[in-house]
């Protein structure tokens, strides 16, 4: 990022970020990019690793990625943003060379990926849905394939169901009946409520509608039609005119979104952020004007010290969050500590399994690496019962880079949805790799585990903040985080809110124009992704 340097003589203001995922980097360089010297800034991170869910984690030669992070965004600011941190690709990737193809939308004069790391390659998203030994297209669409694994007897009933939907429409009030709404009771039984209840740990009909509002937003039968539509007309589209989860191009840093969030932890460090590392805040203290005064932290040798700060910005989780305020001698009113404990999360487990080859064929006009030629996927969403991984990721196709040997191996990503604790979060590395081996085996993805050359199990606490439990009172919560002034909550876990990572790096972009301003109101943070229109407009 380059940026014009302006020197000012004023005494800094101290800020302190809690966290270093994208989130907490993002505010980081909002305060400094302009070299004005004007906030002194020190940024703490948990763990020796940078980008928060949004890590590259590496395994010997090989990279992945939790949880797939597509960099797309509707807010120009985002978009121009990662540019500024990584150009974009100038000339064709490996894969595009290998190929042969069209590489017409490049950027003249950008980086050559072949010969730069720091570089953002241009991707086209293929997902599909494994549902009762087909793939059908994702998301769900009327497709000659969907009508013929489904039956004409099962696509009557989806049909008349989804007549139905549009005339009789149910409350709101959860989000069971969002989906139904959007896309009649027959195809929410079959592709939506089972993984949901997988993804969550419970049932969408005891699941507020908010997730499904910030998430799906505008998706539906009629827009997946519509797009399909508008995809045979000569018109090109820009993204815009897209609802999110139809895009089919996406941007993807060369070794993983990581790399992203490293570059930018280098480039706050060159204009004088402190990073401290294995740092985890254990208490935040209030000053006698109610403000808040400090923050305490603990690092694994068992060491403390205290920071004192003017403005603190917050992505750790609320629910750590209101627990370090909770002091002996500076209590949590009780009602808050309610609120705070019983916000529910959802864990998540990432196994990597490095095979020989796919049993999958390729049968799509798509071309792809590997040999035999693998599958175009990026993301497999596994919606058929009787499975407990949610969602394949092959990382070959993410980005080339990622693979040691991307023409003759396959790194798959087998995604789970647990809880801290619980049987599968607790199980043995070697079980739960046998598990998922086992798993992929039974779907028909590889031949079984004489296919596997290599393994990692990766397991992430608290990766989705979940909309049930204390969560329909946040607004109280958020009103008494509010009430002291200088504290700003933002991103995914910091405002316990299901963000994509473009609204997580809004939340700080408004917080830090805040700080800038002097603006008291903390409606323009907690805003970013509840209306709609934010989602779908640029």
């Amino acid at each position: 990022m380059k940026e014009d340097l302006i020197v000012t003589t004023n005494e800094p203001e101290s800020v302190v970020i809690i966290g270093g995922g994208p989130a907490g980097l993002t505010a980081a360089w909002e305060l400094v990019k302009d070299g004005s010297n004007a906030y002194d800034v020190t940024l703490l991170e948990e763990s020796e690793e940078f980008g928060g869910i949004a890590r590259t984690v590496k395994h010997d030669g090989n990279r992945m990625d939790i949880g797939g992070h597509r960099f797309f965004s509707k807010d120009e600011r985002i978009m121009d943003w990662w540019q500024e941190t990584l150009p974009l690709q100038g000339a064709p990737s490996y894969d595009d060379k290998k190929l042969g193809r069209d590489t017409h939308d490049l950027e003249p004069g950008e980086m050559d990926p072949e010969i730069e790391d720091k570089v953002m390659l241009k991707r086209h998203r293929v997902s599909r849905i494994y549902w009762n030994k087909h793939f059908l297209d994702y998301p769900i669409s009327l497709s000659l394939d969907t009508l013929k694994a489904m039956g004409p007897k099962i696509t009557m009933k989806a049909g008349f169901s989804y007549l139905k939907s549009m005339v009789h429409k149910l409350p709101e009030d959860n989000l069971e009946n969002f989906y139904i709404n959007r896309f009649g009771r027959v195809l929410y039984s079959m592709f939506f409520e089972g993984y949901t209840e997988k993804l969550w740990g419970r049932h969408p009909s005891v699941i507020s509608a908010d997730w499904g509002s910030q998430r799906v937003k505008g998706l539906s039968i009629s827009e997946v039609l519509k797009n399909a539509v508008q995809k045979l007309m000569p018109k090109q589209r820009d993204n815009s005119e897209v609802e999110t989860s139809l895009i089919e191009e996406f941007w993807y840093p060369k070794l993983g979104p990581g790399q992203l969030w490293e570059t930018v932890k280098d480039n706050c460090e060159a204009r004088g952020v402190k990073v401290k590392t294995d740092a985890k805040v254990v208490g935040v203290n209030r000053g006698a004007d109610g403000r808040i005064a400090s923050v305490l932290v603990r690092h694994s040798d068992g060491t403390q010290e205290t920071l004192e700060a003017d403005q603190f910005i917050s992505s750790m989780p609320v629910k750590d969050l209101v627990e370090a305020m909770d002091t002996e001698q500076q209590p949590v009113p009780s009602d808050m500590r309610h609120i705070a404990e019983g916000l529910p999360y959802r864990d998540f487990v990432t196994v990597g399994l490095l095979v020989k080859h796919l049993k999958l064929k390729n049968t799509t006009d798509i071309p792809t690496l590997g040999n035999p030629p693998i599958v175009p996927d990026c993301w497999i969403y596994v919606q058929g019962p009787g499975y407990k991984v949610g969602r394949l990721q092959i990382f070959n196709n993410w980005s080339p880079y990622l693979v040691k040997d991307v023409d003759d191996t396959v790194w798959i990503g087998l995604e789970y949805f647990c809880e801290e604790g619980d049987e599968f979060w607790n199980m043995s590395d070697e079980d739960a790799t046998k598990f998922a081996i086992h798993e992929l085996t039974r779907m028909g993805v590889i031949a079984g585990p004489d296919d596997v050359l290599d393994s990692h199990r990766e397991r992430v606490k608290k990766a989705y903040p979940a909309y049930f439990d204390t969560y329909d009172q946040m607004p109280e919560l958020v009103e008494y985080l509010d009430s002291f002034g200088n504290l700003y909550c933002v991103g995914r876990n910091g405002q316990h809110r299901y963000n994509n990572m473009d609204h997580s790096m809004a939340t700080s972009m408004e917080a830090v124009d805040n700080i800038r301003t002097h603006k008291t109101s903390k409606n323009n943070v907690w805003s970013v992704n509840t209306d709609k229109s934010y989602h779908e407009s640029k």
